[in-house]
């Protein structure tokens, strides 16, 4: 429809096209590439579906058994896209991009199109790209991790990577960040988009994630931890996440008694050699006894382990926003965490908890000693957490970026320069 001004004008947003290639929120987070990214993407699609936005995400096709289509609950749905072999490498699936995109451009055609093309990841964000040129649709990206911010946290990848980021940055209508210093990490490396920058926060859902019983969490998680001091880790076993720090934090903390849970799996191309590596440092440093190995859990199972936990451990390399640093709070449980990324806004020094800049163990523990060792600073801690978790919902952030579809649905969209 062309409006007065003459511009070519686009349908309020009712459908939304939600692509995930490499990551579905139907697998369970904590296993291979699931992680923060699939709680991302089903919340956000389950919210805005509540919202009345019918949305589809796209995923690739990983197993032969995946039907095309399954209906997670009135208006949102996920549907399987053949392309390429089903146990291709992660490393390996820019060479089969074009064939995802191939693959949404002809469900999409065939069942009635949508309004909005939101990518997520930069292999999402590539055939996003060349969605958008071929349907005429805006396309906002949500990347969750870049490149460069990547390499300045001592995890650098490919160029045809950071190529492609850039790429898609020139000709997105939209680029969501979770936080301000995400804003601010962006603007830093890549220079202000000529799309739209927007925060679009995460959110939790208090329904599972919510303070409770330690004592009680403890009984029920079934792993004769008693009353003595328990560090918890959450997430996928890889060097972005830093579970050696949380194995070398306990070394260093001094306390006899205390333990470390470490709830997650191996992930990436060398995910089972750095299993292997975590677990012979907990040898070598004497540890055996005092570490818990536990496997990647339903995600609404993760509250008893936070809740049965004094203090959480999230010593990535860097992080885009931290949902672990944020269900733990919503749990009211004291993070310590690395000053970087999304913790910095997410994590308030002395308040909710404590950011420490670098990486030494020593500070780590001297930060997570002072939890232990003052009970009305933890009670504090947790009280403030849980009170500053409950601002983050859902349903604000599907509000959020429902009124940025709607804004890129009229207008005129972004040209590749």
């Amino acid at each position: 429809m062309i409006g007065d001004d003459g511009v070519q004008q686009r349908s309020v947003v009712g459908r939304l096209a939600m692509l995930s290639m490499h990551s579905s929120p139907l697998v369970q987070p904590g296993t291979g590439d699931s992680g923060g990214m699939n709680v991302y993407v089903r919340e956000l699609s389950s919210a805005l579906a509540q919202a009345g936005v019918d949305t589809t995400t796209y995923v690739r096709r990983w197993h032969a058994d995946l039907p095309t289509e399954v209906f997670v609950e009135p208006g949102f749905r996920v549907v399987h896209v053949d392309a390429g072999p089903f146990d291709l490498a992660k490393e390996r699936l820019p060479e089969v991009v074009d064939r995802f995109a191939d693959g949404v451009i002809e469900h999409l055609e065939s069942h009635g199109g949508a309004d909005v093309v939101h990518a997520n990841y930069w292999l999402s964000g590539v055939a996003g790209h060349r969605i958008k040129h071929e349907l005429d649709l805006p396309l906002v990206c949500t990347f969750h991790t870049l490149a460069r911010v990547k390499a300045e946290g001592g995890d650098p990848e490919p160029a045809r990577r950071v190529r492609a980021e850039t790429e898609i940055i020139g000709c997105a209508d939209a680029i969501c960040v979770s936080c301000t210093e995400e804003e601010r990490q962006f603007v830093r490396h890549y220079g202000a988009p000529p799309g739209r920058l927007e925060i679009v926060a995460p959110g939790v859902e208090h329904a599972f994630f919510a303070p409770g019983d330690r004592a009680g969490a403890r009984r029920a998680l079934g792993l004769g931890l008693g009353a003595e001091p328990v560090l918890l880790f959450v997430g996928r076993i890889q060097p972005l996440k830093g579970a050696p720090l949380a194995v070398r934090t306990l070394s260093a903390l001094h306390r006899p008694d205390a333990k470390l849970v470490i709830v997650g799996g191996a992930s990436g191309v060398d995910g089972a050699t750095e299993e292997e590596k975590l677990r012979g440092l907990v040898d070598e440093l004497g540890l055996t006894d005092r570490v818990f190995f536990v496997a990647p859990q339903p995600h609404h199972l993760l509250a008893s382990y936070y809740r049965a936990a004094d203090l959480v451990l999230v010593p990535s390399r860097s992080e885009s926003f931290g949902l672990v640093a944020l269900e733990a709070s919503a749990c009211g449980t004291p993070v310590v965490a690395s000053a970087v990324g999304g913790l910095v806004t997410l994590v308030d020094h002395g308040h909710t908890g404590f950011l420490v800049p670098g990486r030494d163990a020593e500070v780590f523990a001297s930060y997570a000693d002072e939890i232990l060792s003052n009970e009305r600073l933890a009670r504090e801690m947790a009280l403030t957490a849980a009170a500053r978790a409950r601002h983050y919902t859902w349903s604000l952030a599907a509000g959020r970026l429902r009124r940025i579809h709607a804004d890129l649905a009229v207008g005129a969209l972004v040209q590749c320069g």
